[in-house]
């Protein structure tokens, strides 16, 4: 009888310590956790870049104002990361239903050499309608990923091509233009959801 109370409270113990290690990890380096500041994106408002959309639109930061706006950086060429976390956003969406109507979604590419209106319109067609395809000149691109403190470089291929190491985060700014929160690669949806939820939820106190 007593060694059973003692595996009990042994049991109870290692459970309150790995739930406080959750709730730890989950303030500082998940995703509960801020931003460190140095690393957050500007304001919406304070970038100034020119690119163009799958349509052939012209485009830039106060395209995004006014809606809550969900921006992903990749490629087109990209073999696993832009492609599944293109399908994570979709589920997302999907998950938001008509709210999802109320947001800007975005990708933008960092290979615009190889990623033109037309290759980002077919490649942008394979995911949910609602996402839109941005490209454009190399120093506007670079200008957008420095506005959102994003980072990509252009690696060489054993095969004589390149390929592109870029930033594999989400970026989430409110209807404002004020950014909220990034959602991490492959970060489970009941986490990734309810962060879109708050930037939706930013648009209505503003609204009132």
């Amino acid at each position: 009888m007593r060694r059973r109370a003692i595996l009990g409270y042994g049991a109870a113990g290692v459970g309150a310590v790995a739930l406080m290690l959750f709730v730890g990890w989950w303030q500082v380096d998940g995703p509960g956790g801020p931003e460190p500041v140095g690393q957050r994106p500007v304001a919406l408002t304070e970038m100034d870049f020119r690119l163009t959309d799958h349509e052939g639109n012209a485009v830039g930061p106060e395209t995004l104002i006014g809606r809550p706006t969900m921006a992903f950086f990749g490629f087109t060429y990209c073999p696993d990361v832009c492609p599944t976390t293109l399908s994570d956003i979709s589920g997302w969406l999907d998950d938001l239903g008509d709210e999802a109507d109320e947001m800007n979604v975005v990708f933008i590419t960092v290979d615009p050499e190889r990623d033109t209106v037309e290759t980002m319109a077919e490649y942008v067609g394979y995911f949910h309608p609602g996402i839109r395809g941005w490209t454009g000149p190399e120093e506007q691109i670079a200008r957008v990923a420095d506005g959102f403190h994003a980072t990509y470089e252009r690696l060489p291929t054993e095969s004589g091509d390149y390929t592109m190491n870029h930033s594999a985060s989400v970026f989430l700014f409110a209807a404002s233009g004020r950014f909220v929160t990034m959602i991490d690669y492959h970060e489970p949806r009941e986490f990734a959801v309810p962060k879109i939820r708050r930037a939706l939820e930013e648009e209505m106190e503003g609204a009132t």
